[in-house]
C-alpha cells in the first residue's frame, strides 16, 4: 500500500489550531480597512466583541499580533500590513471565483445586482425596469438606490450607475448621459412667496431646499451662489432625492432638480436664472461581468435606458424643459410616466 505521496496525492497538513476559513480573514479585512472594531461591528451588522473575538483566535492561530488597540481605533503591526496585502490578494481571488462560478448559471436566470443613486433609481429606472424583467422574467433584479457610489471591484453590485468618475483603472467605466440640474418652484410657492425674479431676489427674498447627500454639489452649489447664512434662508435640507422633490413640489421653497423631473412630479416651473450646473452619468462594471450574459443584458438595457438620442433630457447639450416634448421623439411620455402632465410650466398671473 503506497503513502499519499507515493501515488502521486498532495499531502498537507495544517497545522494544529490554525485559522483556515476566509470568514475570519474577511474580518480582519473589514476591521483593518475601518479602523475601528465598532464601525466595523455597524458595517458587518454584528457585535464588536465578536469581531474582537474572531482576530484574536487569528493571531492565536499563528502566534502573531496583527494589530494594536487605540483609544482612537485600531493600528495594524508590520506582520498586520503584510498579512493585509496577502488578504487583499486572496479576496481579489474570490471575486473572480464568484464571477467564474456565476458564468456556469444558465443564462438570462439568476439574481443581478444594479446599484444606483437614488434619484434615477426611484424616478427613472424603477418605473421602467418593468419592461426588462416582461423580458427577462427568470431573472431577479436586487435594484439599490442610494447615494453612497457601491464598491463594484467588492461586489457589492454587478453594474453600478452613479455621478461620479470611478477613479478605479480595473473597472469598465462608461458616461451614458448627463444630468442638466436647474432651479425650480412650485405653484402653490409662487402663491404664497411671489415669483423669483433673479438670483438677486432669491438670496435677498425668498427660500430654498437643499438635497445635501454624496453627488449631488449640494454644498459646493451653495457656497457659491448663496450668501447668506442657512437659517430663515434654507427651509429644508434633506438627504434623499425623493424627500427633496416632494419638498419643492409642495411648496416648502426653490430647489434644483434634473429637467426631466417636471414629467414625473407635477406642475413644476423652471426658473431661468444663471444658477444651473450638470453632473455626468456613468455606468461602471468589473470587465469579467460583461460575460455573465443576465449582466450584459442589464448592461445594454441601462444603456439604452439613458440614451440621449431617445431621451433628450439626458443629451450632454443642455434642453429647456419647456422644449423636452418637442425634442421628444419617442412614444408618448404619458406610457412611460404615470400622472404627466403636459404643462410643466403653470400660468401665473
Amino acid at each position: 500500500m503506497h503513502s499519499p505521496e507515493r501515488r502521486g496525492a498532495h499531502h498537507r497538513a495544517h497545522p494544529s489550531g490554525r485559522i483556515t476559513n476566509w470568514d475570519s480573514v474577511r474580518i480582519f479585512l473589514e476591521v483593518a480597512r475601518i479602523g475601528s472594531f465598532r464601525a466595523a461591528a455597524d458595517e458587518l451588522n454584528t457585535s464588536a466583541n465578536f469581531l474582537r473575538n474572531r482576530i484574536l483566535a487569528l493571531e492565536s492561530a499563528y502566534n502573531t499580533t496583527l494589530m494594536t488597540r487605540h483609544v482612537d481605533g485600531v493600528r495594524l503591526t508590520l506582520e498586520g500590513t503584510k498579512v493585509l496585502e496577502a488578504a487583499q490578494r486572496m479576496e481579489e481571488a474570490s471575486f473572480d471565483l464568484d464571477r467564474a462560478l456565476s458564468r456556469t448559471t444558465p443564462a438570462l436566470s439568476g439574481e443581478v445586482r444594479f446599484a444606483i443613486t437614488e434619484g434615477l433609481g426611484t424616478f427613472w429606472v424603477a418605473p421602467r425596469l418593468i419592461e426588462f424583467q416582461r423580458v427577462y422574467p427568470g431573472l431577479l433584479v436586487d435594484l439599490k438606490c442610494e447615494m453612497r457610489s457601491a464598491d463594484v471591484l467588492r461586489l457589492e453590485a454587478d453594474v453600478a450607475v452613479q455621478l461620479e468618475e470611478p477613479d478605479k483603472p480595473d473597472l469598465k467605466r462608461v458616461k451614458i448621459g448627463r444630468l442638466h440640474i436647474m432651479p425650480f418652484v412650485s405653484p402653490c410657492y409662487v402663491e404664497i412667496y411671489g415669483m423669483p425674479k433673479d438670483a438677486d431676489d432669491i438670496r435677498q427674498n425668498h427660500r430654498i431646499v437643499i438635497h445635501d447627500a454624496d453627488q449631488t454639489r449640494a454644498q459646493q452649489l451653495y457656497d457659491q451662489y448663496a450668501g447668506r447664512e442657512q437659517l430663515g434662508f434654507v427651509a429644508m435640507r434633506n438627504n434623499v432625492s425623493s424627500a427633496n422633490v416632494w419638498a419643492i413640489s409642495k411648496g416648502a421653497g426653490i430647489g434644483w432638480l434634473p429637467t426631466y423631473i417636471p414629467a414625473v412630479a407635477g406642475p413644476l416651473i423652471p426658473l431661468d436664472i444663471d444658477i444651473r450646473f450638470q453632473l455626468d452619468i456613468w455606468l461602471t462594471y468589473h470587465p469579467d461581468a460583461k460575460r455573465i450574459p443576465r449582466v450584459r443584458q442589464l448592461i445594454e438595457w441601462t444603456i439604452q435606458a439613458f440614451d440621449g438620442r431617445k431621451f433628450p433630457w439626458f443629451r450632454d447639450e443642455f434642453v429647456h424643459p419647456d422644449d423636452l416634448q418637442k425634442t421628444y421623439k419617442g412614444e408618448p411620455l404619458v406610457n412611460l410616466f404615470a400622472g404627466f402632465i403636459k404643462e410643466s410650466r403653470s400660468k401665473i398671473g
